[in-house]
């Protein structure tokens, strides 16, 4: 799985003109999921963003994780982080996974996400979707599992 995490003061999806996720202060992760990633990635992958120190300490230094600011966590899917882009002029999506098992385990991400912080939205899955966010920092960090 692959996902690129943002420091936000705030940040939405929006679906047919209708907000259907915000956070304020927290982390939007665009999350892919490719062909031979197992539910097993995706725990991995929802520990390293809650546990992940990209938030102030008192000091000013970036020491603290999403858990310890008790922050918002905005997940939206996007598979087209897994595109191969090493030649060409076209991205290749050869290592996405198919429809049906990005689907899959996003919804799994999305249930153990809710079971383990207690403010997660997400983005739909296979929609047309605006995301809007005001990147804190900015501070942007890609994760692989």
């Amino acid at each position: 799985m692959i996902t690129i995490i943002q420091r936000v003061t705030t940040a939405k999806v929006t679906v047919n003109n209708q907000d259907i996720g915000k956070i304020s202060t927290g982390i939007l992760a665009l999350v892919a999921v490719e062909k031979k990633d197992t539910e097993k990635d995706a725990d991995r992958l929802l520990e390293r963003i809650l546990n992940y120190r990209i938030f102030s300490d008192a000091d000013g230094k970036m020491n603290l994780s999403l858990r310890d600011i008790n922050g918002g966590l905005l997940l939206v899917p996007q598979f087209t982080l897994a595109a191969d882009t090493k030649s060409g002029n076209r991205p290749s999506f050869t290592p996405a996974a198919t429809p049906e098992k990005g689907q899959q385990l996003f919804q799994y991400l999305q249930h153990i996400a809710q079971t383990n912080h207690p403010n997660v939205q997400f983005g739909q899955f296979g929609a047309d979707m605006q995301v809007c966010l005001v990147n804190d920092g900015p501070v942007t960090f890609t994760l692989t599992v």
